[in-house]
Order: C-alpha cells, then sequence, then structure tokens
C-alpha cells in the first residue's frame, strides 16, 4: 500500500466507526423518546394496506406532487441516495486497492448504467433544489413570511444540500477516474457499454499515469467517505435536524399513519383516549381523576405524535397554504411542529432519567431527578399555557387558537404529519382541564348546552324557515312516523335553520328536492346541533352529550339516508358519528342536485333571450354571468367533494366558472372553521376578507358557495370590500339557490333575484 492509501485508511476507517457507533446510539435514544408518547393500537392494522400506501407514496411522489417540478428533482435525488449507496462501499474497496469493484455487481452493465444515471440525476436534482431554496429565500423579501422557508433552520438545510452535492461530484470523478484507470491499463471495461455517461469524464484524465490515476482515486474515494461519515456524525449529534432525519423517519411516518388505505388525517378528528384506550363517555364518572384529558405535557403526545414532530423536513408547504400564517397570526404549522419536536428532545432527559430512576419502583418527579450537566430546559415550563409565575408556554395560547382546521398543513405535507389532531388535542386539554380558552367560546358552549344551537335560539324556531313554502315540509314524529316512509332526512342544521342567509339555502334546496319528486322530511324541534363547533374548540363532553343524543334520536327515528347543506355537519355525521355508533348514508345537497340534474329531474333553462356559453373560451357569450367558486374546507379536504359543486354549475345556462388560484385542494379558509365562527380575529388581517378579495379579482358577477359558514365569512368580507370601493353588483349566493332560478326560469312563480346585501351575522348570546 501506498503512502496515500495508508493515511485514508488510517483516517477514515477509525472515523467511520465513530459515525456508525454514534447513529446507532442516537436511534437507540430516539427509539427511548418515541417510547414515552401514550400509546397508540390503531397503527398497526391492515399491514398488506399500509405497505402498499408506503411504496405508493414513496416511489410515486403522491405527496409531493403538488408541485410536480420540485417533486421530480426530489425523486431523483432521493432514488440516488439509496441507490449510490453501493458506490460507498466500493469507495471502502478503493481505500485498498484502487481498481476494486464490487464482485460481479460493480461491472454488470444494468447496475453501471442506473449509477451513471442517478449520478448525474441526484447531482441536477439537488442543483436544482438549492437554487429553488434561494429564489424563494426569505431574505431581501418586501414579505418575508410569505416564503415557505421562513422560519427554518437554514444551516442544516444547507449543510445537507452541499452533502449531497459534494457526493455525488464525487461519484461522478471516480466513475471518470475508473473508465480512465482501466484504459491506462489496457483494460476491455472503459467502454461505453459500462461507463454510458460519465465515459467522456473519463477522456479528461486520458494522459494521466496508473500510479496518478490511483492516487488520485484514493484520494476522492477518502473524500467520499469522509463526507458521508461526517454528514452521519452530525445528524447524530443533532437528533433535531428533521431536513436529515426525515430520510430514514418519514418511511416509518407514512407507514403509520392514520389511515392505512392513504387518506390523510383528515375528515373525522381522531378519537380522544386516555392511556391509549378510547374514552368511555358513557362510564365517565369510572374515569380516574388524574387521567390525561388531551395534552398538556410532550409526552401526554402518543409516540406517532413525537414521531410526526421528528420527521418534519421544514420545507414548509404547510405553512404556505395556512390562513393563519396568511393572514399575519402567529400559527406555523411548520413552526409548530419544530417547537414541539425541540421541546420533546429537550424534555427527553429529564423523563427517561426520571423513568431509569423509577423502574424498581413508583417513578419520582422529573423535577427532582439529577442530571449530569446543564440542559437548558425549564423544567416548569407549561405546554400550552401562560404561566405568571414561572417561564412562559412553549406554545402561547394564541398559536393554539389561530387554526381553523382547514386541514390544508395535513393535505400538504409530504411526511403525512397529523397536525390538526395534534392542535385540537392541545385545545382539548386547554379546555377540559384548564378550562382556559377564548372568551367567546363561553357563549357558545352555553348555547349548545342550553339551547341545543349556537344562536341560543328556541327549538320551536326551527320550522320557521318553512313558513309560506307552496308545499308541506313534512315532521318526522309528526306528520310521518317513520323515515322509512321517505327518501330522505334533510338535516337543516342550526345555521339553515337560524341564520338568514343560510335559511335562502335551505329553502332552496327544499323546492328543488319537491320540483324532483324527491321525498323527505325533517327532524323539526328534534334536531340538535350536531356540536362540530364544541369539538373543534376542544370541548369533548360538549360534543360527546350532542353527539350520543343526535345519533338515538336519528336512531329512534330510522334514519339512513340523510342529505345536508352545513360541510360541517355533513362532515360530522358522515365521518364522527360513526364513533359514537351511528351509521348513515350522507350527502351534501351539491351531490344530491347534481345527481338529479344528470338524471334530468331537475333541468335548468337560459334566461329568455340568452344562449348558453359556449364549450371555448372564445365563443363564450360576452353577456355570460361569470361565478366564481369557493370550496368549503369540510366539504372539500376533508372529504374530498369537488367535481360535484362545479358540475352543478357548469350544468347552469349562461354560467361561466372562474376558478381562483387557490382552489380544490390549495382552497383558502373562509376563516369559520375550528370553532373560529364564533370568535372575533384579533391578530393580524382577516381570513375571509383575504379570501374574497382573491374571489373580487376573478371579476366574477357572484360568488358561489356549498356552505352556510362560508356564507357568513364571505357575505361579510364583501360588505367590507364594498364598503371600501369594490364592485357593487357582486353578491354571495349557494348554489342551490342558482340553480333553482334555473330550474323555475321564465315560470309563473320564477323566483325575484337574490338580495345581494347581506344580513349581519348573528352572534351567540351570552
Amino acid at each position: 500500500m501506498s503512502v496515500v492509501q495508508i493515511v485514508a485508511v488510517v483516517v477514515c476507517l477509525p472515523v467511520t466507526a465513530v459515525a456508525i457507533a454514534l447513529f446507532v446510539r442516537t436511534i437507540r435514544r430516539m427509539l427511548a423518546v418515541f417510547r414515552l408518547g401514550q400509546p397508540d393500537g390503531t397503527r398497526t392494522s391492515e399491514p398488506g394496506a399500509r405497505t402498499a400506501t408506503l411504496v405508493r407514496e414513496f416511489l410515486g411522489h403522491t405527496r409531493m406532487s403538488r408541485k410536480p417540478v420540485v417533486a421530480a428533482a426530489h425523486w431523483f435525488t432521493m432514488i440516488s441516495f439509496g441507490l449510490l449507496f453501493f458506490t460507498l462501499v466500493t469507495a471502502f474497496g478503493q481505500l485498498f486497492s484502487p481498481s476494486w469493484t464490487i464482485p460481479w455487481l460493480g461491472t454488470f452493465p444494468p447496475y453501471e448504467w442506473l449509477t451513471d444515471l442517478f449520478a448525474w440525476a441526484g447531482f441536477l436534482g439537488i442543483l436544482f433544489l438549492i437554487s429553488v431554496r434561494q429564489w424563494i429565500h426569505p431574505r431581501g423579501k418586501e414579505k418575508p413570511r410569505r416564503s415557505r422557508f421562513f422560519g427554518s433552520t437554514f444551516w442544516q438545510a444547507y449543510y445537507v444540500e452541499y452533502t449531497i452535492l459534494g457526493v455525488t461530484i464525487c461519484i461522478l470523478t471516480l466513475r471518470g477516474l475508473e473508465y480512465a484507470l482501466d484504459k491506462a491499463e489496457g483494460g476491455d471495461h472503459a467502454t461505453a457499454l459500462h461507463f454510458p455517461l460519465t465515459g467522456w469524464l473519463g477522456e479528461i484524465f486520458s494522459g494521466a499515469t496508473v500510479h496518478a490515476l490511483e492516487t488520485t482515486i484514493v484520494v476522492v474515494a477518502a473524500v467520499k467517505i469522509l463526507i458521508s461519515v461526517a454528514w452521519m456524525i452530525t445528524i447524530a449529534l443533532v437528533p433535531t435536524m428533521g431536513v436529515a432525519w426525515h430520510r430514514f423517519l418519514a418511511f416509518f411516518n407514512i407507514w403509520f399513519k392514520r389511515n392505512a388505505h392513504g387518506r390523510t388525517a383528515l375528515g373525522p378528528l381522531k378519537t380522544m383516549t386516555v392511556g391509549g384506550e378510547p374514552l368511555d363517555f358513557e362510564n365517565i364518572e369510572d374515569l380516574d381523576e388524574d387521567a390525561a384529558l388531551g395534552v398538556g405535557k410532550v409526552e401526554d403526545f402518543t409516540w406517532k405524535g413525537l414521531l410526526d414532530f421528528s420527521t418534519c423536513t421544514e420545507c414548509g408547504r404547510c405553512q404556505e397554504q395556512c390562513p393563519a400564517w396568511n393572514t399575519d397570526k402567529p400559527l406555523s404549522p411548520k413552526m409548530l411542529m419544530m417547537t414541539l419536536r425541540d421541546h420533546a428532545a429537550a424534555k427527553a432527559p429529564y423523563l427517561l432519567a426520571s423513568g431509569a430512576a423509577g423502574s424498581a419502583g413508583e417513578t419520582p418527579p422529573i423535577a427532582e431527578v439529577p442530571l449530569i450537566g446543564e440542559t437548558g430546559y425549564a423544567i416548569d415550563a407549561p405546554l400550552t399555557a401562560y404561566n405568571p409565575h414561572g417561564p412562559d408556554a412553549v406554545i402561547d395560547a394564541d398559536v393554539l387558537w389561530s387554526c381553523t382546521t382547514c386541514g390544508a398543513c395535513v393535505e400538504q405535507c409530504p411526511v403525512d404529519i397529523e397536525h390538526v389532531d395534534h392542535i385540537l388535542d392541545m385545545r382539548r386539554y386547554q379546555n377540559l382541564i384548564e378550562s382556559a380558552f377564548p372568551n367567546e367560546l363561553g357563549g357558545l358552549f352555553r348555547n349548545l348546552e342550553n339551547k341545543g344551537n349556537p344562536w341560543g335560539m328556541g327549538a320551536r324556531a326551527r320550522l320557521d324557515w318553512a313558513k309560506d313554502l307552496p308545499f308541506e315540509v313534512k315532521v318526522v314524529g309528526e306528520d310521518i312516523e317513520s323515515l322509512a316512509e321517505v327518501d330522505y332526512l334533510f338535516w337543516v342544521g342550526c345555521a339553515g335553520a337560524y341564520e338568514d342567509r343560510a335559511k335562502k339555502t335551505t329553502r332552496a334546496v327544499a323546492e328543488l328536492l319537491d320540483l324532483a319528486g324527491v321525498s323527505f322530511a325533517v327532524l323539526g324541534e328534534g334536531e340538535t346541533c350536531t356540536g362540530d363547533s364544541a369539538r373543534r374548540a376542544g370541548n369533548e363532553f360538549l360534543y360527546q352529550m350532542l353527539a350520543m343524543q343526535n345519533v338515538e334520536v336519528l336512531g329512534e327515528m330510522g334514519a339512513t339516508k340523510i342529505v345536508v347543506t352545513c360541510a360541517h355537519c355533513f362532515n360530522t355525521i358522515k365521518n364522527e358519528y360513526p364513533q359514537n355508533g351511528g351509521q348513515f348514508e350522507v350527502v351534501h345537497h351539491t351531490q344530491l342536485l347534481n345527481r338529479l340534474v344528470r338524471e334530468k329531474r331537475l333541468v335548468p333553462v337560459a334566461r329568455p333571450g340568452e344562449e348558453p356559453v359556449k364549450s371555448t373560451a372564445r365563443d363564450a357569450a360576452s353577456t355570460a354571468q361569470t361565478v366564481t367558486y369557493h370550496d368549503p374546507c369540510y366539504l372539500g379536504r376533508h372529504n374530498h367533494v369537488y367535481t360535484p359543486p362545479r358540475e352543478l354549475i357548469g350544468s347552469l345556462p349562461g354560467v361561466e366558472l372562474r376558478e381562483m388560484p387557490r382552489h380544490g385542494e390549495k382552497s383558502f379558509c373562509c376563516g369559520a372553521g375550528g370553532a373560529r365562527m364564533w370568535m372575533e380575529e384579533k391578530l393580524g388581517t382577516r381570513i375571509n376578507a383575504n379570501r374574497t378579495e382573491e374571489a373580487l379579482a376573478t371579476g366574477a358577477d357572484r360568488i358561489a358557495i356549498g356552505c352556510p359558514f362560508c356564507r357568513v365569512m364571505l357575505s361579510d368580507g364583501l360588505t367590507a370590500a364594498q364598503a371600501s370601493g369594490a364592485r357593487e353588483d357582486v353578491e354571495v349566493v349557494d348554489i342551490a339557490q342558482m340553480l333553482l332560478a334555473a330550474v323555475r326560469r321564465g315560470g309563473p312563480d320564477a323566483p325575484e333575484a337574490e338580495d345581494a346585501t347581506p344580513e349581519p351575522a348573528p352572534v351567540p348570546t351570552t
């Protein structure tokens, strides 16, 4: 062996041994930290489906596809990380013999083709990703918060990116040197068959001697090894380096995701558990008084929650879509995960030491466990509440209560982090244990508990919307004995019964169902709030009371098929009542009405003298009414109902749909979800104003909606915009009203044009 080889071996092998030892130690410690979380036995069901989901998301990059070009660059970089591991093995062999290759595999042409291809693809891919990070870097921007990388740990990202760049450069250089060495030694391996994309690099070294080529190979191989093992040492010493650790943890995070078949953790809220078991609300008096309700300490999260935090790669896709962050509120889903990750890592030594000290008996309080050295962690720091006599909370209350639970963060996350579940678990603790929640919610809770609706109005008023309709609205239990006598139960909802703007939607749907010959009945005074707002505000006990009551009533009345106009009622009855034993076929009114139009049971017609919109923009009638559609979060992202409302709008003659830039899965929230409907926005700008401005920018004459919450928020936003000089002829209207006008158009009892002036939204009485 030459002197260069001896030095390379002496340096590389011990450093590699240290790197592997540190890496293994860190993995063991991370597993110990994850075990500190609460048990969750729901994460291993259907292993076959979970494996299929993992393979699909990994190889198909389905979660990354929201940004196709970035996804392609990341895919090649990701695959090269795994495939090119064999070049690291080769580099170790080259320290001893520069011409060494892995037996059989190293000279197998398909392997060499893949090595060349992915070495170049990884090199170009990481260059592109580096340029993307620099292009949207928050530095120098007028509004730095609008960069999705705002708040990310840049030195970590730079280190990972330039490590990949350095490794790919070394691999390409080694491939070129291997070609030149074989050619200099008179071998028959230096051909395009074995070096299809790197042979031209080898020609650059064609004049070098065999000794010079061998020495260079040893040096470059050593550099490649040291870059790789330095990366291992760095991430082993920084276990919170999510931008690096996600390469390993993402596989597990995806496999253990809530829904085995791949659906995101949206729709139903995760069942509340105590000690890993679902909380039995029917026998709540048997609950241990010390039981943790929700999450009040980081160790109250499940092990999957702790895995979520560690997996965050700080890409900022969640932050980029978050309505709270985009309206200058303190909540960033990305930085929330980063904070919880860092907090868990800081508290872990105390928790692990406490568990070890109590292994032979009762576990001592973590504040009494001695540690060697100073961690800098404030042991009395609360997780989610302000402590006037100690350090501030880890998660500020304004961060916690800014969330609208729209699900944009969960939808965008490429590694399947379940942000909304974690936020609402912390809200549950604040509500049920600390009784610490925004003041406005106190009136909401009282009204729901005493009156069964957020407005605190009497049950007798629930049928006021049906006055003066030209047909009888049947009430189950009064006009009919059982819902088996009709096609559908029409779940009116609190807004549809009490809110003046929503009443127009309720009446329109009822008239359309009557015109189509669809029989239906309502519960009337027997209907109470589904409890969505209570649950999203963290008041799980109140929600369970309302849910169990409603499921019992629906069961007694024989409900099987239910149509609803509220996206929140739709999600709750369809996805969450099954947790209480209520299994129903639930459709949103836009789904049912679209089906009736397709079946020709409802036939929309054009205005007299107006031609339908043509199929191309060039032929479109200039007099066509233009409409933009706002996707309700709990209809779209939470339940993937995107097409029926648009098909329904498309069936209306003389109507042209203009999409907002943020629509479909990227739709922007109206600001009402997560019980925010009942709370004032005191921070930043108003979410509904942001969304209304986007809708007005399309130039549409109407803003079509499919949810009463959205109607209230966008109507109020429109009123404010019009007071500031926006177009006066724009209105917010439910798709059902548009359809009714088209179906009845030209008849003797055609409805009048919709009133574009929204009434002020009632607020909960206190």
